[in-house]
């Protein structure tokens, strides 16, 4: 059970844990520091808990105490009650949910650890039908949908990735080194949870970081707005296959399409298209692709005879650009 303790003062060093949390540059040292990261409003803090984050204390305003006695009564840690004014000082935003749970950090996991894990986790929340929890219980069963973020650097285009990715099927999630980090606050709240629900691991190395993918057995497919690729309704996934997403603006770096198998595509349709629209943003394009790509009510999946292109051959058999296993 949490112990409730009642603080006034906005500089009490209890209260460290939720310093300024809309000044990006001090979060990443503090939450790297401490091994900790911040999940904000109930539903959010539950899912946080239920996939193993301990929490480390509770930050809720006094309007919202009332609400959340089944909260304190679940986690045993520190819960300081504040004043509105006292949460918007030290948080440096008006907090209307009300309650932050400061959450320990788990072992980053190896991006070999996660394509080796044969889990698939179901979250059900209040469901007492013993016939409907069966019914939406998933078998375990080897990672083989898996999608590969370059450069994305948008905290909420990362969580908002997570989410389609979660929610329509995709087994896990590869990080490029520069990536922004899914446990960051905006990105843990625009994903609602979801970067708790499908494991995800950040390579290492950028340069030879697909060659691991490869290794694992993955066909590359790279998501780009060109319409002369292939569109990704109808290309042959085979039996592993990571889809892999650029940066917002300039999309995937020269290196990651030459190193792909294959180019896929969106459709656009034609109207939009001349009127000058000629993409979708990040996160929309990976709803998309992800329903698709993971196999959520595609008709077929016509196999097409596609071989690589000289760019790419030269690419990736090229000595300068050989990475080994």
């Amino acid at each position: 059970m949490a112990t409730i303790v009642a603080v006034r003062d906005a500089d009490d060093p209890r209260l460290a844990d939720f310093l300024a949390l809309t000044d990006v540059r001090l979060r990443k040292s503090l939450e790297s520091a401490h091994g900790l990261f911040v999940a904000e409003g109930e539903k959010v803090i539950r899912r946080a808990v239920a996939a193993g984050y301990p929490p480390r204390s509770l930050l809720i305003t006094e309007r919202k105490l009332a609400s959340v006695t089944d909260l304190l009564d679940a986690y045993a840690a520190p819960a300081y009650v504040v004043p509105d004014e006292v949460a918007e000082h030290v948080t440096g935003f008006h907090v209307h949910r009300g309650v932050l749970a400061s959450m320990a950090r788990l072992p980053a996991r190896d991006v070999s650890d996660v394509l080796a894990d044969p889990r698939r986790v179901v979250v059900i929340e209040g469901i007492v039908d013993h016939a409907n929890v069966d019914g939406r219980m998933q078998r375990a069963g080897p990672v083989r949908r898996i999608v590969v973020l370059e450069d994305i650097v948008d905290h909420g285009n990362v969580g908002g990735i997570f989410r389609c990715a979660a929610a329509l099927g995709v087994d896990a999630v590869i990080l490029s080194p520069r990536c922004a980090d899914p446990l960051y606050r905006r990105a843990v709240k625009v994903s609602m949870g979801a970067v708790f629900a499908i494991p995800y691991a950040r390579m290492t190395d950028w340069y030879c970081g697909l060659a691991e993918l490869r290794e694992a057995g993955f066909r590359l497919l790279a998501l780009t707005p060109d319409q002369s690729a292939v569109p990704i309704d109808t290309v042959a996934m085979g039996e592993r296959a990571a889809l892999m997403l650029g940066t917002e603006g300039d999309g995937l770096s020269s290196r990651w399409r030459h190193e792909a198998d294959e180019a896929v595509c969106i459709p656009m349709a034609p109207g939009a298209m001349a009127a000058g629209v000629d993409s979708l943003n990040v996160v929309a394009a990976a709803a998309v692709a992800c329903y698709s790509f993971a196999g959520n009510g595609v008709p077929a999946v016509i196999a097409r005879d596609s071989p690589d292109s000289p760019d790419s051959r030269a690419s990736r058999d090229s000595p300068g650009s050989s990475c080994r296993m």
